[in-house]
C-alpha cells in the first residue's frame, strides 16, 4: 500500500472539500460542547443536592452549646442524648416522612464550608469565629410529598433540642428546575446538531466520491482493494473529528475556567460549584466514552458504509 498517494489524496480531499469539512467540524463542535455542557449541570446538580438536600428534603438544626438562634428549645445548651433519641423517633413516627439521615458536626462544617455558606475568613485565624463545636447536628428529612411538610415541621419546631428548621423546597425546587431544562434542552438541542452533522457527513462523502469518481474507476481497474480506496476517505472523516473534539473539549474547559470558576462561584455564592477537579474529574468518566468517541463514530462509519458503495464503480 503506497501510503504516499493516501496522504496525498487526503490533503487534496481536504483542500477540495473544505467548507463541507468546515460545517461538519463546527457543527460536532457545537454539537458535543452542548452535550458537554449537559453533563456539567448534571454534575452541578448532584453536588447541590449532595451539600444543600433538594426539594424533597428539609434540615433540623440540633442545639448548640450557645446556640445563635436563641431558640426556646435550647434552653438547656446542647442537645442530649435523650432529647435527640425523641426527635429521632418523632421522626421516624411521622406519616409525612420517607426516611431520615444523622449529619455530624463535621460533616455540617465540611458541606457549609464547601457550598460557601461559611467564608475562610471566619475559620482562620488564633480565634476563629466559626468551629466544628459550635456547628449544629442535624437531620436531613425526606418527605414522601414536597407540598406536605407542615405536619413534621409543626411537631418538630416544639420539641427540646431543636434550635430551628431550614425549609428551602420552594427555591430548591425553582434551582433544580432551571438546572433541569437547561440540562434536557442542552441534550436535546445536541441530539438535533449531531443528526444534522451525520447528515453533513454523509452529502460530503457522497460529493467527494462523485468528484472523484474517475480515479476510483481507474483504482478499480488496476485491481486496488476497496480499503485502498476507502482509506483517504476514512482520514478525512477522522480529521474533521478530532478537530470538532478538540475545539468541544477547550470549548468546555474554557466554560469551566471563565463561566463557572471565575463567574458564577463569584457572584453566586449560596451553592455549591463544580471545582477545576469536578470538571477533570467528568472529563475522564463521561467525556472519552461519550464525547471524544461519539465525535469519531458519527463520521467514520457512515463515512465507512458509504464509501463501500460509491467506490464499487
Amino acid at each position: 500500500m503506497q501510503l504516499r498517494y493516501v496522504f496525498t489524496e487526503l490533503r487534496t480531499g481536504l483542500r477540495r472539500n473544505l467548507s463541507a469539512h468546515l460545517a461538519v467540524i463546527l457543527t460536532l463542535f457545537v454539537s458535543l460542547t452542548l452535550a458537554g455542557i449537559g453533563i456539567l449541570i448534571q454534575k452541578e446538580a448532584t453536588l447541590a443536592r449532595s451539600t444543600l438536600g433538594d426539594e424533597l428534603k428539609i434540615l433540623v438544626n440540633l442545639c448548640t452549646q450557645d446556640d445563635p438562634s436563641q431558640s426556646p428549645n435550647c434552653g438547656s445548651g446542647e442537645v442530649t442524648a435523650d432529647q435527640k433519641q425523641r426527635i429521632e423517633q418523632e421522626i421516624k413516627d411521622n406519616p409525612e416522612v420517607r426516611s431520615s439521615r444523622y449529619v455530624s458536626k463535621q460533616e455540617g462544617f465540611d458541606n457549609a464550608r464547601k457550598s460557601g455558606q461559611i467564608p475562610d475568613s471566619a475559620v482562620t485565624g488564633p480565634n476563629p469565629v466559626v468551629t466544628v463545636d459550635s456547628w449544629p447536628q442535624g437531620y436531613w428529612v425526606t418527605l414522601k410529598d414536597p407540598n406536605q411538610a407542615d405536619g413534621i415541621i409543626s411537631a418538630l419546631q416544639g420539641l427540646d433540642g431543636v434550635s430551628g428548621i431550614k425549609d428551602e423546597r420552594k427555591a430548591l425546587g425553582q434551582i433544580f428546575g432551571i438546572m433541569k431544562v437547561l440540562r434536557y434542552g442542552s441534550w436535546i438541542g445536541s441530539g438535533f446538531l449531531l443528526l444534522a452533522a451525520l447528515l453533513q457527513v454523509t452529502n460530503t462523502i457522497r460529493l467527494a466520491a462523485l468528484a472523484r469518481r474517475r480515479e476510483i474507476g481507474i483504482m478499480r481497474l488496476v485491481g486496488a482493494s476497496t480499503l485502498y480506496i476507502a482509506l483517504p476517505f476514512l482520514l478525512e472523516a477522522l480529521v474533521t473529528a478530532i478537530i470538532g473534539v478538540g475545539l468541544a473539549t477547550a470549548a468546555l474547559a474554557a466554560f469551566q475556567y471563565w463561566g463557572i470558576e471565575n463567574g458564577l462561584a463569584e457572584h453566586v455564592t449560596f451553592l455549591p460549584w463544580i471545582t477545576r477537579d469536578d470538571f477533570l474529574h467528568s472529563l475522564i468518566d463521561y467525556f472519552p466514552p461519550g464525547i471524544v468517541i461519539l465525535g469519531p463514530v458519527l463520521t467514520l462509519v457512515p463515512t465507512l458504509l458509504l464509501t463501500r458503495k460509491y467506490v464499487k464503480v
